[in-house]
């Protein structure tokens, strides 16, 4: 399993998720024509053709992580897939191009613009006069009204997980014709696109109740080119069937049915046919890929085949250590099921972008050692981003480039690298800064208890270390010196004594030096007891009032986590060099982000979030300065590092007020060089997009930044071709 935020509007999920179903976001207007626009990494791969190349009918099984617990999107547990079925059945108003660009969707709106600032500004919406709902009812005025009133904050009987944007709105009316949507705000609302989208019909939105349970099952009237038809818990399925009352581009498929799949499963329901498109992580995409060569067989004809020999090939191809020790009549079991599959992989492709989200380290500012920024600083310039973003993306033959922003990703509108107000990689600055906040090298640290935690953020009252199913959790200590008695020891010595390499160290529970670390090791390994340091390592940890500058690294630990883990010993031993240690903390995927992320038990943790065209309005929670409540508690919203700055605050104001595009585009650069300069979350590399699809399935796969277009979804006409294309822009 993999990690990932799904929305900066909606429920946040850890990083180690690598799911391309990230709640929908819409995308700011266009910038401004002094300026060369940027443009995304990579691009879409979908298998792009043109209608008359897909086959009419059949049914398209996508798989989702789970089945929605609600299909309203304005709730607090809706998920990805409910952002999908909403793509698929409701009006948008806008929708991204592959170039992140938001484009008028033509099936609901003729145009939609600006049309007075003074005295108050208003957007008028014309609609395409086709436009109706599933009951036959025109979509109007009456369905943005009651959205309005549910979301704008007013009425608390409306359970909503968000009212931004809408709580400016001052009221909203017909135009000169049933047509026409006027919409006048009582302060100016840059991101005023980003509303309406999706609109639900005024049968949800009408009253609390409807809001709050009607729409959590059913969704009874539509707009898409899809209709909800049923939701099957029992079968773990949403069923969406074509709606004839459709005006658009009829869709192609009969039905498109999401089916929740667990992370770890899908390769086996790829091969199995229960799905035939599934967001995948990197080892199952080597599995699909080494499905067009010969896999080789340990099996000889089915004779007896020794037990080494059986287990060296299953290593070899990426089994479970539970899988390896069985017994070799299992073995031999697994290992046929595994041939078998790749038989059947050899129909599937594997379609490949960057997501429109990216993978952070996140610095918890709020107690301890990270409480001073000069320490915050002296970690950031301690990393080495170019590298920790090859480390994941060029073994997938992606554009392995640093994030350069936290409100934007190349090719929207406001992306610019305001890295610089950080500065680059540096050890002998990293040094400096900590000297300066009096971590001296070599100096006296008071011995810790067995068992203690590393001193690091403050922990809530209570606290205590979650452990994972399988007793997997446990952490291990890079960059600590090793004891005296260790000192003296050859690693041959400490063999003998069953110190031996090969083992996970994340998950066996035990304390490791910063010597046990692997550089440049395979993805989740890490190097045996006695391995020699990085080079320029520092040999002595830093210290000050008699503790040591360690800080606490947590990680979740579930299937999946490889590429994490691989992160996190980069950036490990890119601190030992400065002196600092980390004590790597494996949880559970449960209790990642409730119980340490939400809660602040951590130093240093690795998360993703998606990115927005409208940071005025979606990034102001993550990076919006905590605010002390009467009752003693902070009120951090979204913001887990708990760090923040007025002056950022003041500029997401600014941008969000401003009816100017460069101006706002401008302020967000603003407000991004001072979230660098706090040096609280460091973004490292845009995630990877890998979607196994069957070679057949077309106009779907890794979309990028481009949204979907459901209708246009299908399997490819016999005789017809995929044109080929290039995944990544230069």
């Amino acid at each position: 399993m993999s990690h990932h935020g799904v929305g900066l509007r909606a429920v946040l999920r850890p990083a180690a998720l690598l799911t391309a179903g990230a709640l929908a976001v819409p995308l700011l207007a266009g910038c401004g024509s002094d300026e060369e626009a940027s443009r995304p990494l990579a691009g879409p791969d979908i298998g792009l053709v043109a209608r008359d190349k897909v086959a009419e009918g059949g049914t398209l099984k996508w798989a989702v992580d789970a089945v929605p617990e609600t299909l309203n999107t304005y709730q607090a547990d809706a998920d990805a897939g409910t952002s999908r079925v909403a793509q698929a059945v409701l009006p948008s108003m806008f929708r991204s191009d592959a170039n992140g660009r938001p484009q008028v969707n033509p099936a609901y709106l003729e145009s939609a613009k600006v049309i007075e600032t003074e005295p108050r500004q208003v957007v008028l919406y014309k609609l395409n006069q086709q436009a109706v709902w599933s009951d036959g009812r025109e979509i109007g005025a009456a369905d943005f009204a009651a959205q309005w009133r549910a979301l704008s904050g007013k009425d608390s009987a409306y359970w909503t997980a968000r009212n931004a944007g809408y709580d400016r709105i001052e009221k909203i009316e017909r135009g000169s014709g049933d047509l026409q949507v006027r919409v006048t705000f009582s302060r100016p609302y840059a991101d005023w696109k980003s509303l309406f989208s999706p609109l639900y019909p005024k049968d949800v939105m009408g009253t609390p109740d409807a809001f709050n349970d009607g729409a959590r099952r059913k969704l009874n009237v539509t707009a898409g080119p899809f209709k909800v038809e049923k939701v099957d818990t029992a079968k773990k399925d949403v069923v969406l069937t074509r709606n004839p009352r459709w005006w658009g581009s009829p869709a192609k498929l009969n039905e498109l049915v999401l089916h929740a799949v667990d992370r770890d499963k899908r390769v086996s329901a790829l091969a199995d046919g229960t799905v035939q498109i599934a967001d995948i992580d990197a080892a199952d995409a080597e599995r699909i890929k080494a499905a067009g060569g010969a896999a080789g067989s340990p099996l000889q004809g089915g004779g007896r085949t020794s037990a080494s020999r059986l287990r060296s090939w299953a290593l070899a191809h990426g089994f479970d250590a539970e899988q390896v020790k069985a017994g070799r009549k299992k073995l031999r079991k697994a290992i046929t099921r595994y041939l078998e599959q790749q038989q059947e992989l050899r129909a599937f492709g594997v379609r490949k972008s960057l997501e429109p989200a990216y993978t952070q380290l996140a610095l918890n500012g709020a107690g301890g050692m990270l409480a001073d920024e000069r320490v915050r600083r002296a970690v950031a310039r301690a990393l080495d981003r170019e590298e920790l973003a090859k480390v994941v993306l060029t073994p997938l033959g992606l554009p392995a480039v640093p994030v350069g922003s936290h409100l934007a990703l190349s090719g929207q509108d406001a992306y610019a690298d305001g890295s610089g107000a950080l500065g680059g990689p540096d050890v002998k600055e990293a040094q400096a800064l900590l000297t300066d906040a009096g971590w001296v090298a070599g100096g006296p640290v008071k011995e810790r208890k067995q068992g203690e935690k590393a001193a690091g953020a403050e922990r809530g009252k209570g606290d205590q270390e979650k452990k994972s199913d399988g007793g997997k959790d446990g952490e291990y200590i890079v960059g600590e010196d090793d004891n005296k008695a260790d000192q003296h020891e050859s690693a041959e010595e400490r063999r003998e004594k069953g110190d031996e390499g090969g083992k996970h160290l994340a998950q066996d529970g035990r304390q490791y030096s910063g010597k046990d670390l692997k550089q440049g090791g395979a993805p989740g390994a890490y190097a045996p007891r006695g391995t020699a340091a990085p080079a320029g390592a520092v040999t002595a940890p830093l210290a000050k009032d008699g503790k040591a500058l360690d800080l606490r690294f947590v990680l979740p630990s579930g299937p999946g986590s490889q590429t994490l883990d691989t992160v996190a010993a980069r950036i490990s031993a890119m601190l030992t060099k400065v002196g600092i240690r980390t004590t790597i903390t494996k949880v559970s995927d449960e209790s990642y982000f409730k119980d340490h992320i939400a809660s602040g038990d951590y130093d240093l943790a690795l998360y993703s979030w998606p990115s927005s065209a409208f940071p005025a309005t979606d990034a102001r929670p993550i990076y919006g300065k905590p605010i002390p409540a009467a009752d003693g508690s902070v009120n951090i919203e979204q913001n887990y590092t708990r760090v923040g700055t007025d002056q950022v605050d003041q500029l997401f104001d600014q941008a969000a007020s401003t009816l100017d595009e460069d101006e706002a585009r401008d302020l967000i650069r603003k407000a991004d060089s001072r979230i660098w300069a706090a040096a609280a979350s460091i973004p490292l590399y845009q995630r990877p997009e890998l979607v196994g699809v069957r070679k057949d399935v077309v106009n779907a796969g890794a979309f990028g930044f481009r949204t979907p277009v459901y209708e246009d979804m299908g399997f490819l006409k016999k005789g017809a071709k995929i044109a080929p294309g290039p995944t990544a822009t230069k």
